[in-house]
């Protein structure tokens, strides 16, 4: 029973020294000297102050990309203890000493170091030879704009990291579904391409491209596993589900999950929410919170009102009147009614409070027991401060002539009658018999002589109206649009029928009787669609650029200058690394055209294995680099040199495929492959001599006289040289 006890107990582990010593010289290579330049980097700008909020507690809308790569530089800046409290004001302000850089600069830098390794891992799955392993891993690790990104507090390094963690995982699943399919590896490794796909898109929007990729070579996979004739019809089934539940059901609940705690740890109100609706706004603490919590639930007859605009553009903007008037004669000569304007302001104020009338009624005020407002039903809207109705009638808006004017009626004694009734539908009803609620009914205003809808035109008024908000009366054949959508941000039951009393009420807080809550799929599908239809400031900046001059390297970006000495962190590539990149993809294009030509001929010049390998590696490099590049030529939004850094990844990984695709297969003779084997180490020295070259602008540790800085440049430096000649 105890004869173990007799011999002693032996581990044994089969360590890859070249792979130690990968991770080794990535880590020094991005984890030296972290902290320089203590100053506020480029886009660090930007994202820092997304780690203030998170800090605080403060909700934040960002349109780049889900929470999930926010929340990752957010947990450097807790693991350093950061408090929030920076001043993210300007790019080059130095950072405070409460700030702890290196925490919040590592697990970027962290994320940049082990691509490294990851890469070596990557070549040596698609079969090939450790040197061509070793290559890929080099080329990642002296490649001067990895470099740059990763040391730095941005994002592109930890989503380079997920988009090969994606596929490197399916490599290795792919290969244990070779010899041990439901095995306990082949479910980890299964699993963990679906966890970093999901990882990948919570990091920017672009971490789609790669995953859309992976789905595609697993579906091509699960094809040719449906018409494998040795595997049963359970069998098959219990690979395709496995894969589905690994690779979409997963990720789903995954990127569901980044929301949930987004979410949870932003329950404060901040100077986004005026973006997001008066549902979601009443979810956070402080804010319309504090002003919303409680109110009555149920609109009623003689309720009091501020009415939102759901669509929100130009600006969110409530419902509002005042005294003025339109002018009497437009300055194009258009005439109007000359009765009391209404707009829509983007500001609190008295003004935008409005009375629901029943127009069978001249109370003012709510009744005991309410009666409340339901979908249908004919309401007046009376504004608070000057007890004058709502009302369109078939005069030209001031700015929309196609449109309706929408006014307060008053009464000049003359043949224009007041048109005041209104019909309510709540858009987002349940049945037709719903009740208008406070902030969750959205609901649409119909005039009842005309048809027309109450809506916001988004244009600007002229002096006269202050520049607020057109409103008009929009017909209903022309179609549903947000911009005719309301809901009821305040309000409170009316009990005062005096307009003094009243107007006194009305500048007073509202009571509290009953709170609500917003549910986390409400809040979640809100804030995504936000995400997705928002559009930042998309001016030209000085350092922005097309994808053509990415694979050229005709652009860089200037991300840091020293405010004394001349020292400046460049992003700014190798180019014998970039342009390398570019012709092996044109090689591997060129070489897999003339195969399949071939092939089509009855010649195949590759063993089935060697052709099976070469197409892999394509689909997943050449693949990943074009699913990672070309969709840029279709996008509008301002582009920056560091969004090609992820298509740059796969051209690096294949590189040194094709090279040894070459040695291997097209050099005949021992001869010609010596001679190609000192063209590629002449190559790799050139490349490892660019990237010291151009060491002073990746680590700005060293101040650069103007013409330093313009022979580093490679356009720069050709440029000169071919005046000199």
């Amino acid at each position: 029973m105890w004869g173990f006890l007799k011999r002693p107990i032996v581990v044994t582990a089969d360590i890859n020294l070249s792979l130690v010593a990968l991770t080794g010289m990535g880590l020094l290579s991005r984890l030296w000297r972290l902290t320089y330049p203590p100053a506020v980097v480029f886009d660090e700008v930007y994202y820092g102050q997304y780690i203030s909020f998170y800090m605080k507690r403060i909700f934040f809308l960002d349109d780049s990309g889900p929470p999930f790569g926010h929340m990752v530089l957010a947990l450097g800046g807790y693991l350093g203890g950061f408090d929030g409290h920076f001043l993210w004001n300007r790019i080059g302000a130095e950072y405070s000493s409460n700030v702890p850089v290196w925490s919040l600069r590592l697990l970027p830098a962290l994320a940049g170091a082990l691509s490294v390794p990851m890469a070596y891992q990557i070549v040596l799955e698609l079969h090939f030879s450790h040197c061509a392993a070793m290559g890929a891993a080099l080329l990642m690790l002296i490649e001067n704009a990895l470099i740059t990104q990763s040391r730095l507090m941005l994002l592109e390094s930890v989503l380079i990291f997920f988009n090969l963690l994606a596929v490197l995982s399916y490599l290795k699943f792919f290969n244990c579904q070779k010899h041990s399919p439901f095995s306990l590896s082949w479910w980890f490794w299964l699993t963990l391409t679906g966890v970093a796909c999901s990882c990948a898109v919570g990091i920017k929007y672009m971490g789609m491209f790669t995953y859309v990729l992976m789905l595609a070579v697993a579906a091509v996979h699960a094809w040719h596993l449906i018409g494998d004739q040795t595997l049963s019809n359970v069998c098959v089934f219990c690979h395709l589900l496995a894969r589905a539940v690994a690779l979409l059901v997963i990720p789903v609940v995954l990127y569901l999950l980044f929301f949930y705690v987004h979410l949870i740890l932003l329950f404060r109100s901040g100077p986004h929410d005026q973006i997001m609706s008066s549902a979601f706004q009443a979810s956070l603490e402080g804010g319309l919170a504090r002003i919303t919590q409680g109110q009555p639930l149920e609109v009623a007859f003689g309720s009091q009102v501020t009415l939102r605009n759901v669509f929100g553009k130009p600006v969110p903007c409530w419902l509002h009147s005042h005294q003025d008037t339109y002018p009497m004669i437009y300055e194009n000569g258009r005439g109007s009614s000359h009765q009391q304007q209404v707009t829509c302001y983007p500001f609190k104020d008295v003004n935008n409070w409005w009375i629901v009338k029943d127009p069978g009624r001249h109370q003012l005020v709510v009744s005991s027991p309410p009666r409340p407002v339901r979908h249908g039903d004919m309401v007046q809207l009376v504004h608070g401060m000057t007890t004058r109705s709502l009302n369109t009638h078939d005069v030209a808006a001031p700015l929309s002539p196609h449109s309706q004017e929408v006014s307060c009626y008053i009464d000049y004694n003359i043949s224009m009658p007041a048109q005041n009734l209104w019909r309510l539908e709540i858009v987002n009803r349940g049945s037709d018999t719903d009740v208008w609620k406070t902030i969750l009914s959205e609901v649409r205003f119909v005039h009842v002589n005309t048809s027309a809808v109450l809506k916001l035109s988004g244009a600007h008024l002229p002096d006269w109206g202050y520049r607020q908000l057109e409103i008009v009366g929009e017909k209903l054949s022309r179609g549903y649009h947000e911009s005719m959508v309301w809901n009821v941000e305040e309000h409170r039951y009316g009990a005062s029928q005096e307009q003094r009393e009243r107007e006194r009420e009305l500048h007073s807080p509202a009571q509290v009787d009953v709170s609500r809550n917003l549910s986390f799929m409400a809040r979640f599908l809100e804030l995504q669609w936000k995400m997705l239809v928002l559009r930042s400031d998309d001016s030209e900046h000085k350092y922005s650029s097309s994808p053509l001059e990415w694979v050229t390297l005709d652009t860089n970006i200037a991300y840091w200058l020293h405010p004394r000495t001349s020292a400046q962190i460049h992003l700014l590539g190798n180019i014998v690394i970039w342009i390398s990149g570019s012709l092996a993809l044109a090689i591997y294009a060129l070489l897999s055209l003339w195969y399949l030509l071939r092939q089509r001929r009855n010649v195949h010049d590759l063993p089935q294995d060697a052709w099976l390998r070469w197409v892999l590696a394509g689909a997943l490099c050449a693949g990943g680099w074009a699913v990672n590049y070309l969709p840029f030529f279709l996008m509008e939004k301002t582009l920056f040199l560091y969004h090609y850094l992820p298509a740059l990844t796969f051209q690096i990984l294949l590189l040194p495929v094709v090279l040894q695709h070459i040695s291997d297969h097209l050099c005949r003779s021992q001869l010609q492959r010596s001679v190609f084997s000192a063209l590629v180490v002449a190559w790799y020295s050139s490349a490892c001599h660019v990237s010291h070259t151009l060491r002073p602008l990746t680590y700005g540790d060293k101040s650069l006289s103007p013409h330093e800085l313009k022979a580093l440049r490679w356009k720069d430096s050709w440029d000169i040289l071919i005046r000199k000649h």
